[in-house]
C-alpha cells in the first residue's frame, strides 16, 4: 500500500524514525544497517517500505535499499518469523552477510542474532536457500573451488569478518590445498 516516503527527518529513536512527508508524520521502524546511513535530523531522506496490518496495529518498516526490503520480505514469508524478528535479523547482520549464510548454509551466523534460536536458524537457512543469495557476489562468490571454500569457511569460523577473509582469500594462489590455504591466510592476516 505504502512503498516510498520522502520527508524530513524529525527524530531518531532507534529503531524507529519519525519522517514528515508533507505536514504528515510517519513512524516508520527500521534496521540499524539502515539507521546508520539516515542523514541528520532535519534532513531530506528516502525510505522504501514495507506495510504491516495486524489486529491489534498497522506498523510501517522502512529500508535503505531494495535488496534490504526484498530480503525483509523474504524473512517475513519463512513461518515463525515476523516483521520484528526480520527486522532483527536485517539490523544483526547486512543482506550480504545474510545471503552468505543462507548459501553456505551457516546456522552459527544466524544464531548470533538476539531472538533467534538453532531451530529458528535452521528453518531460515532450509526456507531461503535458493531464494536469497542466488545473486551473491560477496567473498563465498569468490571461492571457486572446493578448497577454497573450505579456506573462508574455517577463516570465518576462526572470527575474522567477511572482508578480511575475502581479502586474504584474494592473495592466495588457485590451487592451493585446504591446510596451506588456511596457514598462507592465516599469516596473512597476522601483518
Amino acid at each position: 500500500m505504502i512503498g516510498k516516503l520522502t520527508g524530513t527527518l524529525l527524530e531518531k529513536n532507534p529503531p524507529e524514525v519519525l519522517l514528515d512527508c508533507h505536514g504528515v508524520g510517519y513512524e516508520v521502524l527500521v534496521p540499524m544497517s539502515t539507521f546508520y546511513n539516515l542523514p541528520p535530523i532535519g534532513q531530506q531522506v528516502a525510505l522504501l517500505t514495507q506495510f504491516i496490518v495486524r489486529e491489534d496495529a498497522q506498523l510501517l518498516y522502512g529500508f535503505g535499499s531494495a535488496e534490504e526490503r526484498a530480503a525483509f520480505r523474504q524473512l517475513i514469508k519463512v513461518a515463525g518469523v515476523g516483521p520484528r524478528t526480520a527486522l532483527a535479523v536485517l539490523s544483526g547482520m547486512g543482506v550480504q552477510d545474510l545471503a552468505q549464510a543462507v548459501t553456505l548454509q551457516e546456522a552459527g551466523r544466524l544464531v548470533k542474532v538476539p531472538g533467534i534460536g538453532k531451530k529458528t536458524a535452521e528453518r531460515l537457512l532450509l526456507e531461503l536457500k535458493g531464494k536469497l543469495g542466488a545473486e551473491l557476489t560477496g567473498p563465498s562468490a569468490l571461492a571457486q573451488s572446493d578448497a577454497q571454500a573450505d579456506i573462508l569457511q574455517a577463516l570465518l569460523a576462526l572470527g575474522y569478518n567477511d572482508k578480511e577473509a575475502a581479502a586474504a582469500l584474494k592473495a592466495l594462489p588457485a590451487d592451493v590445498a585446504v591446510s596451506e590455504g588456511i596457514r598462507l591466510a592465516l599469516k596473512a592476516l597476522g601483518k
